[in-house]
This record gives structure tokens, C-alpha cells and sequence, in this order.
């Protein structure tokens, strides 16, 4: 079995491009689906295990509160297709003017 070469942590965060020394990886496709049958079937392990994007904490929490794993997985699995998301695209279109160490005193809900 080979080991699958995950990309290194960029400099800034994928999605809202802010240069963040402290990045956490958001899987694509969540963990959690890997072993569903429908998941199995439409991806590769590759695909689920490197289909990743490095996000700062800010973006991450906003990804999660946007949409269910199931909905994150199955139609939200590209950083193109997250910023579809109205509610997260203008997240991301607050925060990334702000300074690098900036956090949200609450993720703002829908």
C-alpha cells in the first residue's frame, strides 16, 4: 500500500486568501462519508483522501455551519462550489481584508 502524498501547508488560507501561519485542512469530501457505500462509488480513496484545501479556523467554522457533511461531500466539494455557498461567499468576502490574526467574535448564522 502507498502512501498518498498530501499537499503542504500554503502560506495562506484557500479560501479566504489571508496569509495565516496557522492553517487546518478541511477534507473535501468529509472523513466521515469515506466509508459510505455512495461515496465509495463516485470517488476514488484517492480523490477523498487528498481532495483537501488548507483553511484558516474562521473559514473552517463557516464551511461547517454553512451545510451538512452529506451536503459538503456530495455537492459542495471543490473550493469553486464552496463559494457557490451565498452565505459563505460573503463570509469570505468580509474576513479577507481583515488582519491575520483577526477572529470573529461569533461565525455569523444564516
Amino acid at each position: 500500500m502507498t502512501m498518498l502524498k498530501l499537499p503542504p501547508q500554503p502560506e495562506a488560507c484557500e479560501l479566504c486568501r489571508r496569509p495565516v501561519a496557522k492553517l487546518t485542512r478541511h477534507h473535501l469530501i468529509p472523513r466521515r462519508l469515506h466509508s459510505k457505500k455512495r461515496f465509495q462509488k463516485l470517488f476514488t480513496r484517492e480523490d477523498m483522501i487528498t481532495r483537501t484545501l488548507w483553511v484558516c479556523r474562521p473559514c473552517h467554522n463557516a464551511i461547517h455551519a454553512a451545510c451538512s457533511e452529506y451536503e459538503l461531500g456530495m455537492t459542495f466539494n471543490t473550493r469553486e462550489k464552496l463559494l457557490e455557498i451565498d452565505e459563505l461567499r460573503a463570509f469570505v468576502d468580509w474576513l479577507k481584508d481583515k488582519p491575520e490574526g483577526f477572529i470573529p467574535k461569533r461565525q455569523r448564522r444564516g
